[in-house]
C-alpha cells in the first residue's frame, strides 16, 4: 500500500524536518527558517514553560505562516529513591563548589508541566505536534485530532513503533542510534533499542502503514537518499542545523561540534538520566562509572543548575553538549543555506546513482 506523502500530510514543499531539539538549540527562529525553506521546522518545547511557549510559538507564527511543528516531552512514570537521590546531591557536590555554587537543597524540581504546555499548544491552534520519551494515549491522539492536528511520535524499535500506529499517530520518526540527544525509548531499555538507521528504518517501514521519518545520521544529500532508498518518507535532522546562525545552542556547543570526531560521540545517562547521545566531555568521563543513577527527570533536575551555571562560567566540560555521530559534518550556513544544499546534494546524488 502506497504511504501518504508527509509534504501533502505536512503542507510543506520538501520531506525534511528539523528536530525538536529541546534546551535551547531549536529556536522560534530556527523552526521558521527552515520552513520557510521548504521543510517542517519545529519548536523544541519540552522543556518550556508555559508562558515561554506561548511567546515562542507567537514568534514563530510572526517569522512565517508556513506549516510548523512544537516538540513536547510526554509524561514518564518513575520512582523516586530518596536515598539514591541524596547520594547524588553529595555526588555532584564537588562540581557546584568548583562552580561557586550554594549546595543544592532537597526540594524536588521536576514536576511535570506538560499539561499546561499542552493547554497553550491547542490554544495558540499549533497544526502539527510531535512527541518523544512515551507513546500518547487514544485519548490524547483524539483530543488533538479534533482539533485538527496532525501527531507524529518517536519509535526506536518495531514494537514501539506498532504501538504508536495503534494509538493513531500520523507520522513516527524512526530514531537510528546515530542520533544525538535523548532517546526517544519506551518500551524496554534504552541500552536494547540502539538499532542503526540503515536496520531500523527498513524494518518500521515494513512494520506499519503510516509514514516513517528517518532519523539519526543524517546530514546531507546522501543521507536522505540512503533513508529513501530504505523506504522512509521523508527525513528528521538535528545536528545538521546544531550549528545554524539560527539554532540557540551555546557558543561553546557550536564550537565543539567543530573540533568533534566522529569517535567523540558517546551515550550517557550521567546529565539526565536518560541515554542520550553527545560529545564526550569531562563530565560524562567523571560519572561514568556511577552506579544507580536517579532516574530522568531527576537526575536532570539535580545537574540543572551546574550545567546552566557551567556554560555561564564557560566551562563546556561540565555542559551537555548533545550531538548526534554525525557532527563532524556540521556547518556553520544559515539554516536556509543547509535547506538549499540538502536538496542540490540530494538531487545529484540521485542523478549520479549507477544503474543495476
Amino acid at each position: 500500500m502506497m504511504k501518504q506523502s508527509i509534504t501533502s500530510l505536512f503542507g510543506i514543499q520538501y520531506p525534511i524536518v528539523q528536530a525538536g531539539m529541546a534546551g535551547g538549540p531549536a529556536t522560534p527562529e530556527l523552526a521558521a527558517a527552515v520552513s520557510n525553506a521548504g521543510g517542517l521546522g519545529t519548536l523544541g518545547a519540552g522543556y518550556m514553560t508555559p508562558a515561554d511557549l506561548e511567546a515562542a510559538i507567537h514568534t514563530m507564527k510572526e517569522l512565517t505562516n508556513k506549516p510548523c511543528a512544537v516538540n513536547l516531552f510526554l509524561p514518564e512514570v518513575f520512582m523516586e529513591d530518596s536515598v539514591r537521590t541524596e547520594k547524588m546531591r553529595k555526588r555532584l557536590a564537588p562540581f557546584r563548589s568548583s562552580l561557586g555554587m550554594e549546595q543544592a537543597s532537597a526540594e524536588s524540581g521536576y514536576q511535570s508541566i506538560f499539561q499546561d504546555q499542552l493547554q497553550t499548544v491547542l490554544d495558540a491552534q499549533v497544526s502539527i505536534v510531535s512527541f518523544t520519551f512515551n507513546s500518547p494515549s487514544t485519548e490524547l491522539v483524539g483530543q488533538l485530532k479534533e482539533q485538527g492536528i496532525t501527531i507524529m511520535a518517536t519509535a526506536t524499535s518495531v514494537e514501539e513503533a506498532r504501538q504508536l500506529e495503534a494509538e493513531g499517530v500520523d507520522v513516527i520518526s524512526a530514531q537510528g542510534s546515530e542520533a544525538g540527544g535523548h532517546r526517544g525509548t519506551f518500551i524496554g531499555e534504552a541500552e536494547d533499542a540502539l538499532i542503526g538507521s540503515m536496520t531500523l528504518v527498513p524494518l518500521l517501514t515494513d512494520a506499519v502503514s503510516v509514514p516513517v521519518i528517518a532519523a539519526g545520521g543524517i546530514m546531507d544529500g546522501r543521507g536522505i537518499a540512503a533513508a529513501m532508498a530504505l523506504g522512509a518518507s521523508g527525513v528528521q535532522l538535528g545536528t545538521a542545523f546544531l550549528a545554524s546562525a539560527e539554532s540557540g545552542a551555546h557558543p561553546l556547543h557550536k564550537d565543539a561540534i567543530f573540533q568533534a570526531k566522529e569517535t567523540d560521540l558517546k551515550l550517557t545517562k550521567a546529565f539526565s538520566g536518560k541515554m542520550a547521545r553527545g560529545i564526550n566531555n569531562d563530565f560524562m568521563e567523571q560519572m561514568a562509572g556511577e552506579e544507580n543513577l536517579p532516574p530522568y527527570p531527576i537526575q536532570n533536575a539535580l545537574t540543572s543548575d551546574i550545567r546552566k551555571q557551567a556554560a555561564i562560567q564557560g566551562k563546556s566540560e561540565w555542559m551537555s553538549l548533545w550531538a548526534g555521530q554525525g557532527a563532524p559534518m556540521a556547518t556553520r550556513l544559515s539554516a536556509h543555506e543547509i535547506m538549499e544544499n540538502l536538496v542540490k546534494d540530494y538531487n545529484q546524488v540521485i542523478s549520479r546513482m549507477p544503474p543495476f
